[in-house]
C-alpha cells in the first residue's frame, strides 16, 4: 500500500517543477484534493485526468472531517493500487490531509513518499518584501484562536477560501487588533496573477474576491500602543519601569514594600466583584496583575526566579490537583474535588515535620488568620462533627464574656472578645463564609449608609449635634430602604 503525495506547487503552470510534471504523466490516475488550482486546468488540456475531492467539501459544515474523509479514501484506494496525490504548494506546509497520512504510516496502515512542489510561502515574502529570519507566525484561518497570534510577528494566514472565512478571520483578528489595523490580502503570490491590496483589517472581507489561493498577511506591530492586548506589551512595560532609565518609584519597590499594595488591590476587585461592576472588575483585575508582574520582575531582576517560572509552578500545580480533567480519575461532585485535592497537597509535602499551622499566619488579617488555623485543625479531625457544635460553643463563649464585662478586667474582656470572634470565625467555616469577605463587605455597606446619613445632615444645614440618635437613626433606615429598592 503505498502513496505518492506530490505538491503542485504555489502558482500556475510555468512555476510547475518538471519532475512533478513528469510523475503527473507517468502516473495511470492522480487524485487532487480539489482542482481549485490553475496548474490542473492547464495539464487538463494537455489530457491528463483527474479525481478530486471536491465533493467531499460539500458533505460536512468543517473542514476536520472533509480532511478526514479525504485520507481514509486514499489510504483505502491505496489497498488496489498505488496512489498518486497531488495537493497545493508543497505537501509538507499547511496541509493537513497529508498530515493524517503521515500519522496512518506511523500506525503502518500505509507508505507515502513525497516529490517536490514549491510552498506558497517563498512568493509571499517575495511579494511582500519581508524576511522571515525576522519572525513570522503561518496559522491556518480555519481554526486559529486570537491566543495563538504574537502580535510583534510577521503573520500570514493560510487556508482563507471564502467571504465567509475571511470573515471568521476578521472576527478573530479584531478581538487583538485595532479595527483598522492595516492588513494585506495576498492572492496568486509568483505567479502572473499576483494580487496584492492593503485593506484596512474592518474591510477585510469586503475588499477583493477570496479564493483557494488567498493569504492573509497582517505586519508586526510598530507601537505598543498598537499591542495593548498583547502579553509581551505589558511585560516590556513593567521592565521598562524597573529598568536603568524607568520609574524612581518602580525601581526602589521589592516584594515587602509591594505588600500592602497586593492586599488593597484584591479588595477593591472584591468590591468592584460586589457591586457587579464588569468595567471595575477589568479595571481592578488589571490592577491585580501589575501587581502579580511586578514581584515577578523583582524576582527576574535579582535573579531568583522569572514570569515562566511562576507559570510554570501553577501550571503544573493545576495539572497534577485536576487527575479527574487531566488524568483518569472520576469524582461525583466538588466537594470530592476537594478531597482529591487535599489528599494531593498531603502527597506532594510529604510526611508532616512541622506544625500544620505553619504558613498560615496572615500579618494583615486577624480574621483570615483564623479562618486559616481552625482550617488546618479541621483536616486532621480537630473539629465540631457539624456546626451546630460551633454554635454551641459561640454562646458559651458569649457567656463568659458578658460575664467579663460585669466583673473583669481590660485585659479578661480583650481575651473573652476574641474567643467569640474566633468561634464567630468557625461558624462561617463550617456555612462556607469567608469572613474576610464578609467583613469587608459589611464595612462597604456601614460606609455607604453612614455616607447618606452624612449627605442628609448636609442638606438639612445643620450639623450631627443638632440631630437626636433617633432622627439619625431614621436617616440610616432609609438608606436601607433605598438599597433595597
Amino acid at each position: 500500500m503505498h502513496i505518492a503525495i506530490v505538491g503542485l506547487g504555489a502558482s500556475d503552470y510555468e512555476q510547475l517543477p518538471m519532475g512533478v510534471y513528469k510523475k503527473l504523466k507517468e502516473a495511470k490516475k492522480v487524485y487532487v484534493r480539489t482542482m481549485d488550482h490553475p496548474v490542473l486546468h492547464e495539464l487538463q488540456e494537455e489530457g491528463l485526468q483527474f479525481e478530486s475531492f471536491d465533493e467531499v467539501y460539500e458533505k460536512h459544515d468543517s473542514f476536520q472531517p472533509v480532511y478526514e474523509e479525504i485520507a481514509e479514501r486514499l489510504i483505502e484506494a491505496a489497498k488496489e493500487e498505488p496512489v498518486v496525490y497531488a495537493v497545493p504548494g508543497h505537501p509538507l506546509v499547511a496541509e493537513q490531509t497529508v498530515q493524517l497520512l503521515i500519522e496512518a504510516e506511523r500506525q503502518g496502515k500505509v507508505q507515502i513518499s513525497f516529490a517536490g512542489g514549491q510552498s506558497f510561502l517563498d512568493p509571499i515574502f517575495t511579494a511582500l518584501k519581508i524576511d522571515p529570519i525576522e519572525g513570522f507566525q503561518l496559522l491556518d484561518g480555519t481554526s486559529f484562536s486570537i491566543h495563538d497570534v504574537n502580535m510583534l510577528s510577521h503573520v500570514l494566514i493560510a487556508q482563507v477560501y471564502d467571504q465567509f472565512s475571511a470573515s471568521e478571520v476578521k472576527l478573530t483578528l479584531m478581538e487583538k487588533y485595532r479595527d483598522d489595523y492595516p492588513v494585506t490580502i495576498v492572492t496568486a503570490a509568483g505567479s502572473i496573477q499576483e494580487q496584492l491590496k492593503t485593506v484596512p483589517l474592518y474591510e477585510l472581507d469586503q475588499a477583493v474576491e477570496i479564493n483557494n489561493l488567498t493569504t492573509i498577511y497582517v505586519p508586526p506591530v510598530k507601537s505598543d500602543l498598537d499591542a495593548l492586548k498583547d502579553w509581551r506589551t505589558f511585560r516590556s512595560i513593567i521592565a521598562t519601569l524597573r529598568g536603568p532609565n524607568g520609574c524612581p518609584w518602580d525601581r526602589k519597590q521589592t516584594h515587602e514594600s509591594l505588600k500592602k499594595y497586593l492586599i488593597e488591590e484584591v479588595h477593591e476587585f472584591l468590591a468592584a466583584v460586589d457591586e457587579k461592576d464588569d468595567f471595575g472588575m477589568v479595571e481592578e483585575l488589571g490592577d491585580i496583575l501589575l501587581q502579580v508582574f511586578l514581584h515577578a520582575q523583582i524576582g527576574e531582576d535579582e535573579g531568583y526566579f522569572n514570569l515562566e517560572e511562576v507559570l510554570e509552578s501553577i501550571s503544573e500545580k493545576m495539572i497534577r490537583r485536576h487527575p479527574h480533567v487531566f488524568g483518569d480519575i472520576t469524582v461525583k461532585n466538588a466537594d470530592e474535588v476537594v478531597t482529591n485535592w487535599e489528599e494531593i497537597k498531603k502527597q506532594e509535602k510529604g510526611e508532616q515535620k512541622e506544625s500544620l499551622l505553619k504558613g498560615e499566619y496572615r500579618p494583615s488579617s486577624s480574621l483570615q488568620t483564623s479562618y486559616n488555623y481552625q482550617k488546618k485543625a479541621a483536616s486532621v479531625g480537630f473539629d465540631w462533627p457539624d456546626a451546630g457544635g460551633a454554635i454551641k460553643k459561640f454562646e458559651e463563649e458569649w457567656q463568659e464574656f458578658c460575664q467579663e464585662l460585669e466583673k473583669g478586667t481590660s485585659e479578661t474582656m480583650l481575651d473573652e472578645f476574641g474567643d467569640v470572634l474566633f468561634t464567630l470565625v468557625n461558624i462561617a467555616r463550617f456555612y462556607k463564609i469567608s469572613p474576610e469577605e464578609a467583613m469587608v463587605h459589611a464595612n462597604e455597606k456601614f460606609a455607604r449608609r453612614f455616607q447618606f446619613v452624612e449627605e442628609q445632615v448636609r442638606k438639612s444645614g445643620q450639623t450631627f449635634d443638632d440631630f437626636t440618635l433617633e432622627q439619625l437613626d431614621e436617616f440610616w433606615n432609609e438608606a436601607k430602604r433605598l438599597e433595597k429598592e
